[in-house]
């Protein structure tokens, strides 16, 4: 699944070609990526033909498109975007040949002249939807937390909200209305590089042990972010359809049998809310389990 570095890539590229365009037609080839629209499709259509995009912002894995208003003292509508699993925002130049997984096509009018914008999804997980006034935060995401790479991400009250929890660490990072854009890629690889297994719980952490794993998840998605994602298969592609190799950069996540790049130890997989998690038993020890009846504090001995 895209997590944060990707979907930022995308934003940024649209951000760049697709700003100040308007939409003078839409094409729903497939419903089901509108499925969370309750306009429907002619209800969809009806809301974006004509609209000018105005900026393209994120939160977390969503994006979406802020529109123009249609009086200045109104706020904008958006187009909220989610790639789920396998979900593209790909821009052509019209005339080029249809992806065979082509859902919903934009019709834009940029000042080089007309572009396409469009939403593939070959396992139709992601999905589209106008959001009302969404211009600056659609409502649909207002549960979803600030991402490390925020400026205005709390890391004090995320450390605080951590230790506060029993639930795994990993867990803990994977939940987006408490930090938002982290998934299981580089999850796995902030836990690595701190040295912390992922079943280690919240409340057995220390306040120093968080600040450093979330310093390393702002780390390893910035490392990414550079290196234009995480691509293993072509399913994850930028605007242009180029794939990004922060694969090649990986040390802990798909790299099962490989030895640990700190200790040689082979690297393990385990079954993980049916994914994978990838660890060093050696780097990472699994915490030990307390007896039944008590509690063990982030610092206990």
């Amino acid at each position: 699944m895209p997590e944060l570095p990707e979907v930022e890539v995308v934003r940024a590229g649209l951000q760049r070609h697709v700003t100040g365009a308007r939409i003078v037609a839409v094409e729903v080839l497939h419903p089901r990526p509108l499925r969370r629209d309750p306009r429907g499709s002619d209800g969809f259509v009806a809301a974006l033909v004509g609209r000018r995009i105005e900026a393209v912002r994120r939160r977390g894995k969503y994006f979406w498109l802020a529109l123009d208003a249609d009086a200045p003292e109104l706020p904008g509508d958006a187009l909220l975007g989610h790639l789920g699993m396998s979900g593209q925002m790909l821009l052509h130049h019209p005339g080029a040949p249809d992806e065979r997984h082509l859902r919903v096509r934009f019709t834009l009018a940029t000042a080089d002249g007309p572009l396409e914008m469009r939403f593939v999804d070959q396992r139709m997980f992601g999905g589209l939807l106008v959001s009302e006034g969404g211009a600056e935060l659609p409502t649909e995401i207002t549960h979803i937390g600030r991402d490390p790479l925020d400026p205005d991400f709390d890391e004090a009250d995320f450390v605080r909200r951590v230790r506060r929890r029993a639930s795994a660490i990993k867990r803990q990072l994977l939940d987006q209305s408490l930090v938002s854009g982290v998934g299981n890629i580089y999850a796995d690889e902030a836990l690595w590089r701190a040295s912390v297994h992922g079943e280690r719980p919240g409340d057995r952490l220390t306040a120093a042990q968080v600040r450093e794993i979330v310093g390393h998840a702002r780390d390893v998605m910035t490392d990414a972010l550079a290196q234009g994602g995480t691509s293993f298969d072509a399913l994850y592609v930028n605007v242009n359809g180029e794939s990004g190799y922060f694969d090649r950069s990986l040390h802990a996540y798909g790299r099962e049998g490989e030895a640990c790049e700190r200790c040689g130890t082979p690297i393990r997989r385990v079954a993980f809310m049916n994914r994978s998690s990838y660890f060093c038993p050696t780097c990472q020890r699994p915490p030990r389990r307390s007896p039944a009846g008590t509690t063990r504090r982030a610092g206990a001995r």
